[in-house]
């Protein structure tokens, strides 16, 4: 696999993102579902955001891992949240050691929507290449 970033600016690098991935020569590649604080049982986490996203976060590395894959080859993360004001105060704390912690280099997409399934605060959706 080859992977080239594309970065016009300088400012997102401190947002530990890209503008744009482009990838060749790919073996494979991995459409993760949206994944959320749900527990193994299937039920919807009541935590709050901080608890919701670092399981978000735990529950598609276990995906992305059971497939086979690597965290370090997300090149799309769209994450959707109800409530950006909530999320974007602890976001960078989580997220930014996250992907240093894996050598990622990611196109991100933030969405903020009405509602999640029942009591979701925070919901992860991913790319992955080989």
């Amino acid at each position: 696999m080859e992977k080239q970033v594309f970065n016009p600016w300088k400012w997102q690098d401190q947002r530990s993102y890209v503008q744009a991935v482009e990838v060749k020569n790919v073996t494979g590649t991995l459409y993760c579902a949206g994944q959320a604080a749900v527990n193994a049982d299937g039920t919807s986490s009541t935590a709050d955001m901080r608890t919701q996203l670092l399981q978000a976060i735990d529950n598609l590395e276990t995906v992305i891992k059971t497939a086979g894959y690597d965290c370090k080859n997300i090149v799309r993360l769209n994450i959707y949240t109800t409530s950006s004001a909530e999320l974007l105060p602890i976001f960078f704390e989580i997220f930014k050691p996250w992907v240093e912690k894996h050598g990622m280099q990611q196109a991100v997409t933030l969405m903020e929507v009405k509602s999640l399934f029942e009591t979701l605060k925070v919901e992860l959706e991913a790319t992955v290449v080989k």
